[in-house]
C-alpha cells in the first residue's frame, strides 16, 4: 500500500469563524494553528498548505490565565544599539491593535519557514465582532464548547 500524498487539486479549503470572547489565548492559538496547517484533515500532507481559512473575531476579549496579562512581555529590537523594547500583554490588549496578541500566539505555533508564512496568510483576526468575510459563508467553530478549560471568566 502506498502512502497518500495530496496534490494541489485535492486540497479543499473551508472558511472557519471563531469567536474569541472569553477563550483562553494559548488554547485558542493551538486550535487555530492546527486548522491553519490542516492537521485536522485525514488527507494531511506536511509539505502542502492544506489548512482552512480562519477568521477570529473579538480578539480584544481573549483571556489569559494566571498573571500572564500583567507579566507576559513581548520584546523586539529596533536594530540600533540599546534598542530593545518591550510591552506587556495588558498594554497590547488595551492599545490600538489588540489583535496582535492573538496573531503572535498563533504565529509562534506555526513553522518558521516559507510554508508557515503562506499558512499565516490564511488567518484573519479582528478586534471587534465585525468582519468583511460574510460572502465566504464561514462555518462557526465553537471553541468554548470543545473543552471546559477553553473558557475563563474575567
Amino acid at each position: 500500500m502506498k502512502t497518500f500524498t495530496a496534490k494541489p487539486a485535492d486540497i479543499e479549503k473551508k472558511w472557519i469563524l471563531i469567536d474569541a470572547e472569553g477563550v483562553v489565548l494559548g488554547r485558542l492559538a493551538s486550535i487555530v494553528a492546527n486548522r491553519l496547517r490542516g492537521k485536522h484533515k485525514p488527507s494531511f500532507t506536511p509539505h502542502m498548505d492544506m489548512g482552512d481559512n480562519v477568521i477570529i473575531i473579538n480578539a480584544d476579549k481573549v483571556q489569559l490565565t494566571g498573571n500572564k496579562r500583567r507579566d507576559k512581555t513581548y520584546y523586539w529590537h529596533t536594530g540600533h544599539p540599546g534598542g530593545i523594547k518591550n510591552r506587556t500583554a495588558a498594554q497590547l490588549l488595551e492599545g490600538a491593535h489588540p489583535e496582535r496578541v492573538v496573531i503572535k500566539a498563533v504565529e509562534r505555533m506555526i513553522n518558521r519557514n516559507k510554508l508557515g508564512k503562506q499558512q499565516m496568510t490564511n488567518l484573519r483576526v479582528y478586534a471587534g465582532a465585525e468582519h468583511p468575510h460574510e460572502a465566504q459563508q464561514p462555518e462557526v467553530l465553537d471553541v468554548k464548547s470543545m473543552n471546559a478549560k477553553n473558557t475563563r471568566s474575567a
